[in-house]
């Protein structure tokens, strides 16, 4: 399956965000195989729904933070792959802090899934290497297409 991608710069930020169409259907077949993602999100809901999009997809879920502290536990505990990584978090520290941390201590990085993407954000994140930001809301096709762009550059990467 062909994944229609096209990248546009935002006339807030200038930085490129991915646009997909309606039509963009992702299968558990387009996933590489034995992929392990920690979800990093203070709203119970929204990280139940990442969750089992994602287990649909073939993908395995080895945890859900709702803190900083916490994602860096798991993180350093269950060595997954990827974080999808939310900005607002529990606690004093948020999503960049645990980003910096999980890339900085074990060489786990991140793709953002956030409201909060503005142009100060995404320089303090800069550091962590990020393999993308979605923007909240998202689709749940937009979220399997992400983690398999990501998964892709980290299969690159090695």
């Amino acid at each position: 399956m062909e994944l229609n991608i096209t990248f546009q710069p935002t006339k807030n930020f200038g930085f490129p965000f991915a646009v997909f169409g309606s039509d963009d259907r992702m299968t558990a077949q387009d996933l590489p195989k034995n992929l392990r993602v920690l979800i990093v999100e203070d709203d119970y809901l929204a990280a139940s729904d990442a969750e089992a999009v994602l287990t649909e997809a073939g993908i395995d879920v080895v945890g859900i933070a709702s803190s900083a502290d916490e994602a860096v536990r798991l993180g350093k505990e269950s060595r997954p792959n990827l974080a999808i990584m939310d900005i607002r978090l529990i606690g004093n520290r948020d999503g960049v802090d645990a980003a910096l941390e999980l890339f900085r201590e074990h060489g786990i990085r991140s793709v953002f899934a956030t409201a909060h993407h503005d142009a100060h954000i995404r320089a303090r994140a800069e550091p962590a290497a990020p393999l993308g930001w979605l923007a909240k809301p998202y689709t749940t096709n937009a979220l399997i297409a992400i983690v398999r762009s990501a998964a892709a550059e980290l299969k690159k990467s090695k």
